[in-house]
């Protein structure tokens, strides 16, 4: 869902025509200024969170002195269902002092839009396109009758696109990838032929963060747990928390110090996704810490996110969609919630904790300094159940019931369960709803961007979206947009770069110039400057567009559809348009 802003598509072909001129100087130039400089990271077990402590000391320590020479390295790390204010530098209260420290030293973005759901994430982050234009309209597995062999709905990443990796690859960089890929099984779309040198990965949309998964294909079609190393489909591996041994396998394809080439890396965590599984000693850090409830956590967090400057003083904050007063819970059903909650909490630990290791490998072979790294969630948190679900309720409930959800167990790879919109909405507070809804919960995400030498530190309110990942990061290692790649003709990305607003303040562009549409599951939304029209049919939403002022109201509790009937006219006409440009086909039952 991403706006092609306007007035700006002159300056980028201005500079693509530039880099262009200098694309063989590039290719050939020296490389990095090797060397480890001291960052307030920890690995493993840490000191509490930067954030938490109130205290900067981290982030100071995060920058280096030098401003780097030659293409920087790049580093994505994408991470699943994150909530907003899960980390503590975007108000939480979770133990993440490598991440506090790299996002205080770097440009927090509290305006960076995902797609509403992982697979378009993914889809769009590769290719900075619309998603329905790449082969993804809709989840591979989850293509409705009238989508499939429809152009748009092959159901994984098609040859007109090309990735970031096959861009930076045939600009000289090295590639690799660890984690979920979630853009087909089809070989075709396989990360080893898309650009990647190497490549482990899970093929498909979640799994036993333990790799203890039963058949889920007898349960849910195309939705098996499939793995491939380099092209190749291999086991399982064991030992194994997803966490871990992804991280441990990025750390694995990093260059060797003294390498002659810069690289692009792309961690894509599965964690914090259900289902719920963390190691049973980070679990028990946060024993007792969420048995005030969902409400108290909510409140905390707003607190936090408006002294921090991440939100506006006195927010109006969105009503949660299901309200379930924590004193109306019976006291079994509140040690329940609050374990939930423990886990979750847990498994974003553990992300921190390999973020640590992560950026201890880059320090020790001396490719930290000159790394550019992004970091975001694909979506906004998941309050998303399973067993209640529009088009998938039975499977939901046999996935439900192959699980051992007793409280003892909860966590442990016998476990398997979700926690809810309540624990969800207290994540994305002040946003309206979770993922995948089109709404600002659905799609506001925690984002930052750090390398010291070429970005600004502080904090953002400036519109972003995952579709300017791509141009923007080619940008930075001086690779114009070509349109051939891999000696096939493919289509030019929608994005556009975010460069010179990420470097210098006084060149963000605001709202004016904001255009965005998107759809996903027949849920709808539309955008042009500040306002923004939603449509979410029945049964999980009213069925007509709502209208909304997300400046002024973030959110999205005054509905102006009746007092601004002309504005909301318009913005139905641009989302006609939109989806006929990018062969939308809305499916038959809409929801997931």
């Amino acid at each position: 869902m991403w706006p092609a802003l306007e007035g700006r598509s002159s300056a980028v072909d201005a500079l693509h025509a530039a880099l262009r001129i200098g694309r063989e100087l590039l290719l050939t130039s020296a490389l990095v200024a090797l060397g480890g400089l001291a960052v307030g990271c920890v690995s493993q077990e840490g000191a509490p969170s930067a954030a938490a402590n109130g205290s900067e000391a981290a982030a100071a320590s995060a920058t280096p002195e030098a401003q780097p020479s030659g293409r920087p390295n790049i580093l994505i790390v994408l991470v699943d269902d994150m909530g907003f204010s899960d980390l503590g530098a975007f108000g939480g209260e979770i133990r993440t002092p490598n991440l506090d420290a790299l996002s205080q030293a770097g440009l927090r973005f509290t305006q960076f839009h995902a797609a509403p759901v992982c697979a378009p994430t993914r889809a769009e982050l590769m290719t900075g396109l619309d998603h329905h234009r790449t082969g993804i309209g809709n989840f591979p597995e989850l293509r409705q009758d009238n989508q499939k062999d429809q152009p748009g709905y092959e159901g994984y990443l098609i040859e007109e696109v090309a990735t970031l990796a096959e861009r930076l690859s045939d600009a000289g960089y090295s590639t690799f990838m660890s984690g979920k890929w979630h853009l087909g099984y089809d070989p075709r779309a396989n990360p080893a032929v898309r650009g990647f040198d190497r490549s482990f990965v899970l093929l498909g949309g979640g799994h036993n963060h333990f790799g203890r998964d039963p058949n889920y294909s007898a349960v849910i079609p195309n939705a098996g747990t499939v793995y491939t190393e380099d092209g190749e489909r291999v086991p399982t591996p064991q030992p194994f928390y997803s966490s871990d041994y992804f991280t441990r396998r990025a750390i694995e394809f990093l260059p060797a110090k003294g390498s002659g080439r810069p690289f692009f890396g792309y961690l894509a965590l599965t964690a914090p996704h259900y289902p719920l599984h963390a190691p049973a000693e980070d679990i028990a850090r946060y024993a007792g810490r969420y048995d005030a409830g969902y409400e108290v956590l909510r409140e905390e967090r707003l607190a936090r996110m408006q002294a921090l400057g991440l939100v506006e003083e006195g927010v109006e904050a969105h009503s949660p969609s299901e309200p379930e007063p924590w004193a109306a819970l019976s006291p079994e059903r509140r040690r329940i919630e609050a374990r939930l909650m423990e886990t979750h909490a847990a498994m974003v630990d553990r992300i921190d904790q390999n973020m640590g290791r992560l950026i201890d490998a880059l320090k020790e072979r001396g490719l930290y300094e000159n790394t550019i790294i992004l970091f975001f969630s694909d979506n906004g948190a998941e309050g998303h159940r399973l067993d209640r679900s529009v088009i998938a309720a039975e499977q939901g409930k046999r996935l439900l019931a192959s699980g051992d959800n007793r409280l003892e167990s909860i966590g442990s790879a016998a476990s398997y369960i979700w926690y809810g919109s309540s624990w969800a909405e207290a994540a994305t507070a002040p946003s309206r709803l979770y993922k995948s809804f089109p709404t600002e919960g659905g799609t506001r995400v925690p984002a930052f961007l750090w390398d010291p030498g070429r970005v600004r530190s502080g904090i953002s309110g400036q519109y972003a979206s995952v579709r300017d990942v791509l141009p923007t990061l080619l940008d930075y290692a001086g690779v114009p947009i070509e349109a051939s790649v891999g000696g096939r003709s493919v289509r030019a990305p929608q994005g556009a770069s975010i460069r010179p607003w990420v470097e210098d303040a006084a060149r963000e562009p605001g709202v004016d110039g904001i255009v965005a549409n998107g759809e996903m599951f027949g849920r709808l939304y539309a955008r042009r400057g500040r306002m923004k029209a939603v449509l979410i049919p029945p049964p999980t939403g009213p069925g007509v567009w709502q209208l909304y002022d997300v400046v002024a109201d973030p959110g999205e509790v005054h509905d102006l559809a009746a007092s601004e009937p002309e504005t909301l006219a318009a913005l139905e006409q641009q989302w006609k348009r939109y989806a006929s440009e990018n062969g939308v086909v809305l499916p038959t039952v809409p929801g997931n």
